[in-house]
Order: structure tokens, then C-alpha cells, then sequence
């Protein structure tokens, strides 16, 4: 799908320090007058020039992701633009060409390709929000305004409203929370990882699926899992009149495929963490009147033990890397996830509270 097929076959591969390297530097953003700078995640690097952010793709494949391609990382960034403007309309403005020829290495925005270079990335250009109106930065103020969290009702509904339903069975619906606590176990039960209390946790959380599968699957056969977001955080939101939604999986079509009230107890766990437990309430209220539809408090339970083990193995994934960033951060902030997740599990009921046997710890 590559459309800049340029004219400088000659032009050496550039390296991935060598983009960077270009990136990095302030002249390569014509037209920037304020200090560029830019910012590494797990996925990509960030670029922030003046008012507009840029955004490059790793070349890096996982067993949820494959960038390792530039044929992948383009399609992935029209994808991330195609998706994004559901929910955050005005803030993905298109791609630009990373090029490499004989004089060096150019950004060209796609709309002036092709051009006399050859493509050898892609990035998407976004328009830079404001920071102070992110709603992780507001819950860490105590500063988050409940008429803004309406407003962001508002804006899921509406879009949940119209997202499509997705052919997932209820067998297979249930199948796929299987799959993220066996992946959660084998992370958290890593013998380097001294999680207090996880063990019981995946144990309860195991008898949880057991018991209460049949919540699972009459959202698949009621038809309430659609193609959403799938990465419903605090980070993600900002709350602007009207709120947007930025970041969403583009790169996995199955982890988007979910039900809204799994999205909505994502956020208000992480709202939770974040010091705003009260939030989380008046998110399901909000979104339980505007769908006309009240899901079981049994269900909204295990949805949050769900993610909070899923995030509490997300974190502690963060140490497996080869050189993790800030590696004392990780596991204080996986016990919190460990202890959330029982605090869920307990008000599922007893029988869902009754200590299995995988291990003490």
C-alpha cells in the first residue's frame, strides 16, 4: 500500500538511530519555534513540535502486534487514523512520509507524495492536546469536574451506540478470558515476582469464570460486544468540550471487541488507582441510562477483576524487558492491581471469595 515510490534507489537504508537521530533534531520540524521534544513508550516514539505531535512506530513484533515491516507500519498508521477519528475527530491529521535520499533524510507530508525520495517510514501526525485537560493529570490534581464526566458519557454513548456488533460467539467470548488468566499466571507466578496475594487472586479469579461464565455469555448473545476502543485509560481521555478519546488499538482487531461496561469498569479502575474512586459510579450510571440497559453488578465485578489482574501482568511485564525503564515503578503498582482485583472478587459472593490452593504467596 506504500504510495511513495521515489526516485533515490541508491540512498542507503538509514538505521533505526539514524531516524531517530533526525527526528530529534529541531531542524527537521520546519516551522517549529518552540522546544521540541519527544518521549519513548513500549510501542513507539513520540515527537512533540510546537503544536503538533508526531508519531513513530517501532519496528518491533509481539505475539498482539507486528511493526517488524514498514508495509505493516503504514498500514498501521492509516489504521490508527481511520479508527481514532471515531473518537477523537480533528486530532489525527494524516500521515507524513519519512524519506531518505542521496542528501539525507526529509518528512513529507503524504499529500505532497510522491516525491523525489524513498519512503522508509511513516508517521502519524496528530495535533497536541492540551496536557492540563488530560483526564490522568486531573485525577492526580483531584481537579476532574463531574459535569466533564457526563460530557464524556455523553461521547461514549454515543459512540457505542454506533460501533458495530462483532461476530464473536459466547463460547468464544468466554474462551478469550481464559486465554488473558493463563497468560496473567504465567507472568504473575514468575518465581523472580513475589506478588503478595496473587496466586489467590488468580485462584479466585479462576473459580470466578467457572461459576459466573454464563454473565459472559449472554453479552455475546445479546449481541453487546462491538468493535470499541479497547484501551479505555485516564491518559487516553481529554477532557475538552466536547472530551476526546485518543490511542486506540489499532494493531488488534480481537483486543477492540468489547463490551462497553468491560471499557467502562477498565476506566473506572484506573480512575480508582488514580485517587477518583467516585468516578467510576457515575461512569456506569451515566452509561447505564443513555443504553437503556442495567448490566448485573455481578458482571461489572468480574469485568474489574478481569482487568485489574490483566494490567497488574501488564505491569509486571514491564521487568521482562532487557533494559526496563524505571524498574522500581513496576511491581508497588502491580500490588495495587492484585489487592483492586480481590476487593472485586470478595464482592462477587462468597463462594467467589473461598481460598483455592495454587499457592500461599
Amino acid at each position: 500500500m506504500n504510495i511513495a515510490h521515489g526516485s533515490a534507489p541508491s540512498a542507503p537504508e538509514p538505521s533505526l538511530d539514524a531516524k531517530l537521530r533526525f527526528l530529534q533534531t529541531p531542524s527537521s520540524h520546519p516551522g517549529l519555534e518552540a522546544p521540541l521534544g519527544w518521549l519513548e513508550t513500549h510501542m513507539s516514539w513520540l515527537f512533540f513540535a510546537g503544536d503538533r505531535v508526531l508519531k513513530l512506530k517501532k519496528p518491533v513484533r509481539f505475539p498482539y502486534l507486528d511493526f517488524s515491516t514498514l508495509r505493516a507500519r503504514e498500514f498501521y498508521c492509516r489504521e490508527e487514523l481511520r479508527l481514532n477519528s471515531r473518537l477523537a475527530p480533528g486530532v489525527y491529521l494524516g500521515l507524513m512520509a519519512l524519506q531518505a535520499s542521496e542528501t539525507g533524510l526529509a518528512l513529507v507530508p503524504e499529500s505532497r507524495l510522491p516525491a523525489a525520495g524513498r519512503t522508509v517510514d511513516w508517521l502519524v501526525l496528530m495535533r497536541r492536546l492540551a496536557p492540563e485537560r488530560m483526564l490522568s493529570h486531573l485525577v492526580a490534581e483531584a481537579r476532574v469536574d463531574p459535569r466533564d464526566i457526563d460530557a464524556l458519557v455523553d461521547v461514549l454513548a454515543a459512540f457505542y451506540r454506533s460501533a458495530p456488533t462483532v461476530g464473536v460467539t459466547a463460547q468464544e467470548y468466554v474462551a478469550r478470558f481464559q486465554r488473558e488468566q493463563a497468560a496473567n499466571s504465567e507472568v504473575l507466578l514468575r518465581p523472580q515476582f513475589t506478588l503478595c496475594h496473587a496466586a489467590a487472586a488468580l485462584d479466585r479469579f479462576d473459580a470466578a469464570l467457572t461459576e459466573r461464565a454464563d454473565l459472559l455469555r449472554d453479552r455475546a448473545e445479546r449481541g453487546r460486544v462491538l468493535d470499541g476502543h479497547g484501551d479505555l485509560r485516564p491518559e487516553h481521555v481529554c477532557l475538552l468540550a466536547p472530551p476526546v478519546v485518543i490511542d486506540c488499538l489499532e494493531f488488534n482487531t480481537q483486543l477492540r471487541q468489547v463490551d462497553p461496561f468491560d471499557e467502562i469498569a477498565f476506566l473506572a479502575l484506573e480512575c480508582d488507582i488514580g485517587g477518583a474512586p467516585w468516578i467510576g459510579p457515575r461512569l456506569a450510571a451515566g452509561l447505564t441510562a443513555a443504553l437503556g440497559e442495567m448490566p448485573p453488578p455481578a458482571l461489572m465485578h468480574l469485568y474489574t477483576a478481569h482487568r485489574a489482574l490483566l494490567r497488574a501482568r501488564l505491569t509486571m511485564a514491564h521487568l521482562l524487558d532487557p533494559q526496563p525503564r524505571t524498574p522500581q515503578k513496576w511491581p508497588p503498582l502491580a500490588q495495587r492491581y492484585v489487592e483492586r482485583a480481590l476487593v472485586a472478587l470478595d464482592s462477587l459472593g462468597p463462594a467467589i471469595s473461598a481460598t483455592m490452593n495454587r499457592g500461599t504467596p
